[in-house]
């Protein structure tokens, strides 16, 4: 059994002093809702509790929805206003993790900072117009995030641009207890479609050559099974516990074409 030690505990008040305590030691951890930290057996010298850091909301302005990083995914799942937008998919990309007990407790900032080639949120988030904010890497692109190096900081909320677009989350399962085989996202819209595939079982993933394909053809029943196609060829997919690199690509075919054709 995985065991957890740690030496010692603090519950600060606002992101400043929660960043500032990050960086006082090496062996801190800041702990949203505190899910995947017995992952693997290991010391915790600091804990860091955010809970009291007031980034627990999802807030709409003119252009944008902001959510902030101790925002859970029951959260996500249950809130009106992201239900308006995008197809309900961030809900949708939620919905079927494990259970409510676990939804209660995973939080949008620790996923998104961690990176988890597993996450099914992220696979939504990329095919939206996404920015994290984080305490001392200041504002980027999802996409920059994603392909940067791990460094040690405090993602404080994610941004999405309002935009008027059609979207899908399509994901293969081995029982509802279970995490992904494989997660797909598309959305299509005034700038065309975007396809991302998670899961794989490396991060959500563009299919940039299914992409361009998909942006350059009349869109049909036919031209959405060359990409989901082409989609399987290009991306490159791995065996675990969940299922074999073969299936992978045979699901990423089936599920890039379903995703498609809902959005049309």
């Amino acid at each position: 059994m995985a065991i957890t030690t740690i030496g010692e505990y603090k519950k600060p008040k606002n992101p400043k002093e929660a960043y500032d305590l990050l960086m006082s030691q090496k062996d801190s951890l800041l702990i949203g809702g505190g899910a995947f930290i017995h992952l693997g057996p290991r010391h915790i010298g600091l804990a860091i509790d955010l809970s009291d850091t007031e980034m627990d909301y999802i807030k709409e302005t003119d252009a944008t929805i902001e959510i902030g990083a101790t925002t859970t995914f029951r959260e996500i799942e249950t809130n009106e206003l992201l239900k308006k937008y995008f197809d309900n998919l961030l809900s949708h990309s939620v919905e079927n993790i494990v259970g409510v007990q676990l939804r209660n407790m995973v939080t949008v900032g620790g996923t998104v900072h961690a990176k988890y080639g597993f996450s099914d949120f992220i696979t939504a988030l990329r095919v939206l117009d996404t920015k994290v904010i984080l305490h001392n890497g200041g504002e980027m692109t999802l996409d920059e995030f994603i392909d940067s190096k791990k460094e040690k900081d405090l993602l404080e909320k994610i941004i999405i641009k309002k935009e008027n677009l059609r979207a899908s989350f399509q994901m293969m399962r081995n029982s509802i207890a279970d995490y992904a085989i494989l997660n797909v996202a598309v959305s299509k819209g005034d700038n065309g479609f975007k396809i991302a595939v998670g899961a794989r079982p490396g991060i959500g993933e563009f299919p940039k050559k299914a992409i361009e394909y998909l942006n350059s053809s009349e869109i049909n029943e036919e031209t959405a099974d060359m990409a989901g196609k082409i989609a399987s060829e290009e991306l490159k997919f791995g065996t675990n516990g969940l299922g074999s690199s073969e299936y992978r690509t045979h699901l990423c075919h089936a599920l890039v074409k379903s995703a498609i054709l809902e959005v049309l």
